[in-house]
């Protein structure tokens, strides 16, 4: 009888945890539905905070993506190529520029922005394995670096990309920049 009860309420926890897990997957339809098409532009397409990002740095501190199917963001036809991708907030709202040699080709808003857990990008970016030439080289760089004013760099912000799969034709790009990740989200089909 004891075995019975033990069955009967694994089998009722199991169910009911499966329950909640659904009930906090968020609706991507509908989320999808209520996020509006950006209305703004930028005056030839050039981003004017572009030059304050790349002032301090050696190359380019955003994450390049790589996109080899078409993307629907409603009315935005997102189509294959080599994107630069780069948060940004206008008016409260934050949104990804995806920059094409330099210029901004599509602006899409993000419908959530979160903090990066501590340790994320150690833990899941890899570090190259240096020789020794590479070590002594960076030292020299870094000991210029510290005691030579002019020849500082702040060093590059982590980043991270991550394109998830969802159901009924979604897909979900959560970009990590920084001290901050941003999810986006996108039909493969046009509706």
């Amino acid at each position: 009888m004891k075995k019975f009860i033990l069955i009967l309420c694994i089998i009722f926890f199991g169910v009911s945890s499966a329950n909640v897990a659904q009930a906090f997957e968020p609706d991507y339809r509908q989320i999808y539905l209520d996020m509006e098409v950006p209305t703004f532009s930028y005056v030839h397409g050039i981003d004017p905070m572009q030059y304050y990002d790349y002032k301090n740095t050696t190359y380019a501190p955003y994450p390049l993506f790589r996109l080899s199917s078409t993307l629907y963001f409603k009315s935005v036809k997102v189509v294959p190529g080599y994107y630069e991708l780069s948060p940004t907030t206008h008016k409260g709202t934050d949104y990804v520029l995806f920059k094409e040699n330099g210029l901004v080709r599509y602006i899409i808003p993000a419908y959530k922005k979160e903090i990066v857990p501590e340790g994320f990008y150690e833990s899941h970016i890899p570090q190259p394995k240096l020789l020794v030439s590479q070590k002594l080289y960076k030292n020299f760089v870094n000991f210029v670096g510290k005691h030579i004013k002019s020849a500082q760099r702040k060093p590059t912000p982590g980043s991270y990309l991550e394109v998830n799969d969802l159901d009924n034709n979604f897909v979900q790009i959560v970009i990590y920049y920084g001290p901050f990740r941003y999810y986006l989200i996108f039909r493969t089909i046009q509706l």
